[in-house]
């Protein structure tokens, strides 16, 4: 795992340096949007609605839409004055009951490791956690944007799980579901029947993602019969590959000349393409060197054969 961010934990008088994990890591599958006639992927492009023009990155900004549908834009120093925290800080405000959050209000998880001078520290709230049976209310600032947050402890690891605000739940409002309508006594003896019938542990490893795994086996069996499409290669990648067939041949070119003692159309290029030309003149003078190497072997072995012959011949005339 990669930290995601690092900071200290505000413990009375007592600053705890961790970091941050992500707890969790979506499995889910994911499809990309792709032509249907030849596979290839399907690309958006940033499009003003008035004009109708592509928009570079560059000339957007951040607009806030009022509820009349007017349309506020908002500049760089607009954003500056707005208030931002980014302190490398989790103060912890209070400990409250942990039956007081509701998991509704849950949102992100992180694990948070020590750091080794931290060790003593954590441990000792880790454990005083564990001990109250609380939660520990704190806020943070992940990125630039205070938060509220609470410190929990799972298989001996302490939990900062941010929460979403108040205003963010919405309230259940069904005309349909009044305080008149109940079950009646007959009915709710039946459904605890029922509940007794189920009731058992939660083990994470009895249930599994069927879907996940169905669709990895039918693009397995897809693979395996040969049903497959071959994408061609975008617009943008065959360009890259022409510019680099270019610089190749301008490097051939430039490698003859120098072996031939001429000029060539590209001893006009720019300096940034003299390391090509280094390259291959270091190439030419290797082949040469090879090639004397090889030359000097082919002459020494000429040389064996004709002592070894006329050594023989002497032998077999005395």
């Amino acid at each position: 795992m990669r930290a995601i961010w690092k900071g200290a934990v505000s413990f009375g008088l007592v600053n705890v340096p961790v970091r941050l994990f992500s707890a969790t890591e979506n499995h889910d599958v994911q499809f990309r949007q792709v032509h249907e006639k030849d596979g290839g992927r399907i690309k958006y492009q940033r499009v003003c609605s008035i004009d109708g023009e592509e928009v570079p990155y560059s000339d957007i900004a951040k607009g806030y839409e009022a509820a009349d549908g007017q349309m506020v834009v908002l500049t760089d120093e607009d954003l500056k004055s707005l208030p931002t925290r980014s302190t490398k800080e989790i103060s912890i405000e209070k400990f409250v009951p942990s039956e007081q959050i509701d998991p509704l209000l849950f949102d992100k998880s992180y694990y948070l490791e020590p750091d080794k001078t931290g060790l003593k520290p954590y441990v000792l709230l880790r454990d005083a956690l564990e001990k109250a049976d609380r939660m520990a209310l704190v806020t943070v600032s992940v990125r630039t944007r205070m938060t509220l947050a609470v410190l929990r402890v799972r298989d001996g690891v302490i939990v900062l799980q941010t929460l979403l605000w108040a205003d963010e739940v919405r309230a259940p409002e069904f005309e349909s579901l009044s305080e008149e309508t109940h079950a009646t006594a007959k009915e709710l003896a039946m459904a605890s029947s029922l509940v007794d019938s189920l009731s058992g542990d939660y083990e994470p490893d009895e249930f599994e993602d069927d879907y996940s795994e169905a669709v990895t086996q039918l693009v397995a069996t897809k693979i395996e019969g040969g049903d497959i499409t071959e994408m061609p290669e975008a617009k943008g990648e065959e360009t890259e590959v022409v510019d680099l067939l270019a610089a190749l041949q301008r490097s051939v070119d430039k490698a003859k000349a120098a072996k031939t003692g001429g000029s060539s159309a590209s001893d006009a290029d720019s300096d940034s393409e003299k390391p090509a030309k280094k390259t291959a003149a270091k190439a030419t003078a290797t082949k040469a060197t090879t090639q004397k190497s090889a030359a000097k072997k082919t002459t020494a072995k000429k040389s064996t054969a004709k002592t070894t012959a006329k050594k023989a011949a002497t032998k077999k005339a005395s």
